[in-house]
C-alpha cells in the first residue's frame, strides 16, 4: 500500500471484543440518536407551536438542534452496525465522507455556540440594544457564516487530510475516522501540511474560546448586580451549564488532537472522542431547552 489510493477500506476500533458488549454497545448508541433526535425535535416543535414572537435566540437553539443531531447522525450508525454484526470495516470513500461531515457539523456547531454566547452578553449586560444589535438580517448573515465556515474548515481538513500517502496500514485506532487516527497511517513529512492547517483552527478556536469566555465574564458580573437572591441562582443555573458543556468540548477536543504521541493510547483516545463528539450533542438539547424557559 504505496499510497492512498491502494486502500479500499480502513478498519475501525471495536468498542469491544465479547459478543454480549458489543450488543450493550449497539443498545446504548441506538438510544443516544433517538434521544438526541427526540429532545431536539421538542424543542423545533414547541418552538413552532409558540404563537409568541421568537427572540433570535431560538433561531439559533433550532440550528444548533439541527447540528446536535448531524453529529451523532455522522458516527453513531455505522459504530451501531459494526457492534451489531462484530464487523470493523467501512469503506475509504465512506470513511473521507464521515470525516468531512463530523469536521462539518462539530466545526459550524462551535461557531454557533459563540455566537449563542454573544446573543446572552446582549441580552443581559445591552438589553435595550438587543432588537437593533440581533434584528433578523444580522442573524442570518451570523448564521450562514457559522455553516459556511464549518464547511471550509471541513473540506481543507478532509481534502488535505485524505490527501496524503496511508502508509501505516488500514487500520484505524477509533470507532469513527478522526484526524489524528488517520494521520497516524501516514509515514510521510507532507503530513505537516496538515499540522499547518490545525493549528490555523486551533488558533481561531481559541480566540472564540476566549470570546467566549469574556462574554460570560462579563454576564456574571451583571448578574451579581441582581439584588434578588431568586434571580442569582435562576440566571447563574442558565449560564453555568452552558459554560460547563463548552469548556468540556473544548478541552476534551483539544487534547484529542494536541496530545503528545507519547502519551496516546485507543482507551484514552476512545474517552477524549466520546466526551467530545457524543456527550455535547447528546446534552445540549437538555441544557437549552429547560433553561431557556428559566430565562
Amino acid at each position: 500500500m504505496s499510497n492512498g489510493s491502494s486502500i479500499t477500506q480502513c478498519l475501525l476500533l471495536p468498542f469491544a471484543d465479547t459478543r454480549e458488549l458489543q450488543l450493550w454497545h449497539f443498545w446504548l448508541i441506538l438510544g443516544i440518536p433517538l434521544a438526541v433526535l427526540l429532545g431536539n425535535s421538542l424543542i423545533n416543535t414547541s418552538t413552532a407551536c409558540d404563537q409568541h414572537p421568537h427572540p433570535p435566540r431560538y433561531f439559533f437553539l433550532l440550528n444548533l438542534s439541527l447540528l446536535d443531531l448531524g453529529c451523532i447522525s455522522t458516527t453513531a450508525p455505522k459504530s451501531k452496525a459494526n457492534s451489531l454484526w462484530g464487523s470493523r470495516p467501512i469503506s475509504y470513500t465512506a470513511c473521507a465522507a464521515q470525516l468531512f461531515f463530523f469536521l462539518f457539523f462539530l466545526i459550524a456547531e462551535f461557531y454557533f455556540l459563540t455566537i449563542v454566547s454573544y446573543d446572552h452578553y446582549v441580552a443581559i449586560c445591552k438589553p435595550l440594544h438587543y432588537g437593533s444589535l440581533l434584528g433578523s438580517r444580522a442573524c442570518v448573515h451570523m448564521a450562514a457564516a457559522a455553516w459556511g465556515t464549518g464547511f471550509l474548515h471541513a473540506l481543507l481538513h478532509t481534502a488535505n487530510t485524505f490527501s496524503l500517502p496511508l502508509c501505516g496500514g488500514n487500520a484505524v485506532e477509533q470507532f469513527f475516522c478522526e484526524i489524528p487516527q488517520i494521520l497516524k497511517l501516514s509515514r510521510s513529512h507532507s503530513y505537516l501540511r496538515e499540522v499547518g492547517l490545525f493549528v490555523i483552527t486551533v488558533c481561531v478556536t481559541f480566540g472564540c474560546f476566549v470570546f467566549i469566555v469574556g462574554s460570560y465574564v462579563q454576564i456574571f458580573r451583571a448578574l451579581l448586580r441582581i439584588p434578588s437572591e431568586q434571580g442569582h441562582h435562576k440566571a447563574f443555573s442558565t449560564y453555568l451549564p452552558h459554560l460547563a458543556m463548552l469548556s468540556l468540548f473544548v478541552i476534551t477536543s483539544a487534547f484529542a488532537y494536541l496530545k503528545p504521541p507519547s502519551i496516546s493510547s485507543p482507551s484514552l483516545d476512545l474517552v477524549l472522542s466520546v466526551l467530545y463528539s457524543v456527550v455535547p450533542p447528546a446534552v445540549n438539547p437538555l441544557i437549552c431547552s429547560l433553561r431557556n424557559q428559566e430565562l
